[in-house]
């Protein structure tokens, strides 16, 4: 069980560019995991951050991932204290010990943990309205993913469409009066569409200052959101502990909070309903669990953020199925609509959900088969070859 080969691939394609990294034991025990930076800026460092936490990696015993997690966190230096690169990589490693250490044994990653809490998870659609920018065709876009099951949906309402079905938020904190104004007839014209049935959840991504962010809230209540994530920057969290009890609506934050640490932080503001860790940038999969422990201590809820390839997808179900709080799963189903998107794994779980639910599958490991030839020519380091 020892690690004796470290590769990584930086694939690229539909819009996105998930970060794989492969580790093989010298017994040929192969485990898989990603690096969630597959959107934004960042791919590129993050695969360079596996090429140099490699060298900690290799000769290391793969029996025991938190040691290897430890080993890591506390040589690496940047990573106390370290933002999305640094455990984003680390995240990759830990979910690719837990996949080798529990297909050693034939058993799903959560078994580790003593726990299946549930046959199926709840998800939610993410990523249906992005090539829309007028509010009519951008809340009429919710009819697709209603008709294929989903029963809650999360958006963007501040945010404007650009080419290749992307967005753009949110610049300096405010919005034009007519895109203010623009983003108000959006939410409430998708609650016509929807229905009450349907949950609405809403990002804002810190994009707003205080005087448009209360009228904004107002509005979000009025239209009986399930929660609304990121009113204010990431890291305002004296902001957090200053609005608490303002609004009306559950809030939710997290996909930009890292470890344990970063959790408690955010937990203790109080302010705060719904925690989102990302298994691909928090840590890990067991630093996930812990977070979700953890927010239980506080009386909150657990909805994993996820944003990148179906391999992220078959870690945070392990994740879910392993803790007693977990609210819903984010899902993009859609970004295999791209032409040029890459399929990495031969097993997507997307493929599974039926009406807004998603099966918890008891395959080995992290349940999830690579499509190797896919993503052979995106290998970017490779330890026999650069080490």
């Amino acid at each position: 069980m020892k690690i004796e080969r470290v590769r990584s691939f930086n694939v690229k394609g539909g819009g996105i560019h998930p970060v794989i990294v492969e580790l093989t034991t010298a017994d040929g025990m192969t485990g898989y995991g990603e690096a969630a930076v597959a959107y934004g800026l960042g791919a590129n460092a993050a695969a360079g951050m596996l090429a140099d936490m490699a060298i900690i990696v290799i000769g290391s015993d793969a029996t025991h991932p938190r040691n290897l997690w430890h080993e890591v966190y506390d040589k690496s230096f940047w990573t106390k204290g370290g933002g999305a690169i640094v455990f984003a990589a680390l995240s990759a490693i830990d979910q690719a010990l837990w996949d080798i250490k529990a297909k050693a044994l034939g058993i799903p990653v959560y078994e580790l943990f003593g726990a299946k809490f549930s046959d199926s998870i709840e998800v939610y659609a993410n990523g249906w309205n992005f090539e829309h920018n007028d509010a009519e065709e951008w809340a009429k876009a919710a009819e697709r993913p209603l008709s294929d099951g989903y029963k809650n949906l999360k958006s963007y309402p501040l945010d404007a469409s650009q080419a290749g079905g992307t967005l753009v938020h949110v610049t300096r904190r405010s919005l034009s009066s007519d895109e203010f104004n623009r983003a108000i007839d959006r939410i409430r014209l998708l609650r016509e569409v929807v229905g009450d049935g349907i949950g609405l959840m809403f990002d804002l991504s810190g994009g707003l200052s205080n005087d448009q962010l209360i009228r904004f809230m107002d509005v979000c209540y009025e239209v009986n959101a399930l929660w609304v994530e990121e009113p204010l920057d990431a890291y305002n969290f004296s902001g957090l502990r200053d609005m608490k009890g303002r609004w009306n609506v559950p809030i939710a934050c997290g996909e930009r909070i890292y470890t344990r640490n970063g959790f408690k932080n955010l937990l203790d503001t109080g302010a705060v309903d719904v925690v989102m860790p990302d298994v691909g940038n928090c840590g890990g999969i067991y630093e996930a669990v812990q977070i979700a422990s953890m927010a239980e201590a506080y009386n909150v809820r657990v909805s994993p953020h996820n944003c990148a390839s179906s391999l992220c997808t078959a870690a945070s179900i392990q994740v879910c199925a392993a803790s007693a709080n977990v609210m819903s799963l984010e899902i993009y189903p859609y970004f295999s609509d791209a032409d040029d998107y890459v399929h990495v794994l031969k097993n997507p779980p997307e493929d599974s959900i039926v009406d807004g639910k998603l099966k918890v599958t008891d395959e080995a490991g992290l349940g999830a088969v690579i499509d190797l030839p896919r993503i052979e020519k995106f290998l970017t380091f490779d330890s026999r070859r650069n080490l």
